[in-house]
């Protein structure tokens, strides 16, 4: 099972294992580390599926809209180390229960839903839970 949620909830047994696929983990400055975010919130950090620092930039500082910000993680999420990575988590989730987190609170603008609904075209049994 496949679950999303945002990395700012406290674990649960529910959660299985929890894997961070944020960028980073600090303020905007890049080295001052986020309080919200603590090691304790995630079990590992798999940042080849976070959006590209690049794409990031262009959505929060340029003015990219969010639908060109979903069809450009999606282009990414199809480069050879996203889909090995892709591969790994749903082998993961097909045998056990993972949760991938990122910042936001919500799924709507989130590019967990956009992975976990690239997880659902690769694998379409596997069992998704997107909050």
């Amino acid at each position: 099972m496949l679950n999303t949620k945002s990395i700012k909830s406290w674990p649960q047994s529910i959660d299985g294992k929890r894997i961070s696929i944020m960028s980073r983990h600090t303020m905007n400055d890049g080295i001052t580390l986020d309080p919200e975010i603590l090691p304790e919130l995630y079990d590992e950090w798999w940042p080849e599926l976070s959006p590209p620092p690049i794409l990031i930039g262009a959505y929060r500082k340029r003015g990219m809209t969010w639908p060109e910000f979903e069809e450009g993680y999606r282009e990414y999420l199809r480069l050879p180390l996203a889909m090995a990575k892709i591969a790994a988590l749903i082998d993961l989730a097909k045998n056990g229960v993972v949760t991938v987190l990122c910042v936001e609170n919500q799924p709507d603008q989130c590019h967990r839903r956009l992975l976990a609904e690239e997880c659902i075209l690769l694998e379409p049994g596997l069992e998704v839970n997107i909050r």
